[in-house]
């Protein structure tokens, strides 16, 4: 069987002196093959014994036989080393920065294979979408659920905040300030998430016929005390027994400022008439569309996590009850752990 390479003796004799002095492993092993092609060994026996691809073989021994010894240094090493830059890490925060649209995409939202492909082609060099999925947490980023938002801008939103800030910001001696808002209590229990066998959904037994109960809450913005009435019509007389409990509760406060949303309850003409009647009462409305800025919010859902989602009560008497408990619990809010409180202990 005829060599696939022919070497001379002085070829032979720097090739050897470069496997047996050579401290770089890529012109040692270039070398190896070549000599052993040369004495007659096989291909095959070649790729085994150095642990070499056959197709690397014949490359080799090609290059060899076109560029002479020259090869063994200047020869391809394959696939360039690709690491992770701060450029790729930079454009990255850039392009989840932007919507998809901008980059003429149908998507509205972001995939790991859009993104590789569009750092691909704004840095001209493979990018894979796994590397993408492992720089994203590294980067701050997670996939969450986005929360709405609207675009249309309330012509007296930035007066209504500065006016709740100074008054929360300026605790005054005799002021009172509180957080009021209204919740529904449903005995149809809303459905949320909650442990369930794999395989197995879990079900809620629902009581066929709807009934409901309504709050009105005062949150103290400073003591976190929660103040509480109940009643049967979520309207405007609800309201007044809510301000009618303060009243009596806070008959020492100078004055008693109430930040509340836009609900017609809130300004409607019996209310304002009594409001007309009782000055020491001022109520600040909330800029529209931003309940976070009113607090009572996170007590009410709380109120939802813990007691009317996925809840078993049979009769709306019984739900109230825990209800009422869980109000009991609470105060003062958040500091009074209320998701670990126990029934017995609230009452």
């Amino acid at each position: 069987m005829s060599s696939l390479v022919r070497l001379t003796r002085p070829q032979k004799r720097r090739l050897k002196r470069i496997v047996q002095r050579c401290r770089e492993a890529r012109p040692v092993r270039r070398a190896q093959v070549v000599l052993q092609l040369a004495s007659g060994v096989g291909v095959t026996a070649v790729s085994e014994a150095l642990s070499v691809a056959r197709s690397t073989v014949y490359r080799w021994a090609a290059q060899f036989m076109i560029t002479g010894e020259a090869c063994l240094t200047t020869c391809d090493s394959g696939r360039p080393a690709y690491t992770v830059d701060e450029t790729l890490r930079e454009t990255l925060v850039e392009l989840i920065s932007q919507p998809p649209s901008d980059y003429d995409y149908l998507r509205s939202t972001w995939t790991s294979e859009m993104l590789a492909q569009t750092l691909a082609e704004l840095l001209e060099r493979p990018v894979h979408a796994s590397t993408v999925r492992r720089e994203l947490p590294k980067l701050g980023l997670r996939w969450r659920r986005a929360r709405p938002t609207l675009c249309i801008a309330h012509p007296y939103s930035g007066e209504r905040k500065r006016a709740i800030n100074e008054r929360l910001a300026q605790p005054e001696p005799g002021v009172e300030v509180f957080y009021v808002d209204e919740a529904d209590i449903d005995l149809n229990p809303k459905i949320g998430f909650l442990w369930s066998p794999v395989g197995k959904q879990q079900t809620i037994p629902t009581p066929g016929k709807n009934q409901n109960r309504y709050l009105a809450g005062a949150l103290h913005a400073r003591t976190g005390r929660v103040d509480y009435v109940e009643g049967l019509r979520k309207n405007t007389d609800l309201f007044l027994c809510l301000l009618e409990h303060l009243k009596r509760t806070y008959r020492s406060a100078r004055k008693i400022v109430l930040i509340a949303d836009n609900y017609i309850i809130h300004k409607s003409n019996l209310a304002l008439a009594w409001m007309k009647h009782n000055p020491k009462f001022e109520i600040l409305f909330q800029p529209a569309y931003q309940p976070w800025v009113n607090d009572i919010e996170k007590l009410w859902k709380q109120l939802h996590d813990n007691i009317t989602r996925n809840h078993r009560y049979s009769t709306i008497d019984k739900l109230m009850r825990a209800v009422r408990a869980f109000l009991h619990a609470a105060s003062p809010f958040p500091g009074n752990s209320p998701s670990v409180a126990k029934f017995g202990s609230a009452i």
